[in-house]
């Protein structure tokens, strides 16, 4: 459960946008999420693409777990360091997607463009409060 009454008291930087764009934007991103794992297996399976399917899944679990240890646990620098190694996660997919499918990974590339974003804004969070 997402705890706005703690995130509604901190203090947030200068460009956080207001709260009823996060929805869409997210609802855009895990459109994209699944049409480039869609074709990133449409061709299926082989032992070729075990490493960015290690790469595809570790990322989207840390994308999964950083809400319940930010808003749940109200932990500002554990939120921050599951983005470093989500954004790292999601580098390493964006690369090694490319080899079987460039559409797969160019879009990937807005979704990375909002960790970083993300970045900043739980950064300047930390920062703040």
């Amino acid at each position: 459960m997402i705890n706005m009454q703690w995130y509604e008291t901190l203090n947030k930087p200068f460009l956080n946008p207001p709260e009823w764009l996060f929805a869409p934007v997210w609802i855009f991103l895990y459109i994209t999420i699944a049409i480039s794992f869609i074709l990133f297996i449409k061709d299926g399976m082989n032992r070729k693409k075990i490493i960015p399917l290690i790469f595809f899944i570790i990322q989207l679990a840390l994308n999964i777990i950083w809400t319940p240890v930010f808003f749940g646990m109200e932990n500002i620098i554990g939120g921050l360091i599951i983005l470093v190694f989500l954004w790292i996660f999601l580098l390493l997919t964006i690369i090694t997607f490319f080899r079987f499918s460039k559409a797969a990974s160019l879009l990937l590339i807005p979704y990375i463009i909002w960790s970083s974003f993300a970045f900043y804004l739980n950064f300047g969070i930390l920062v703040l409060n």
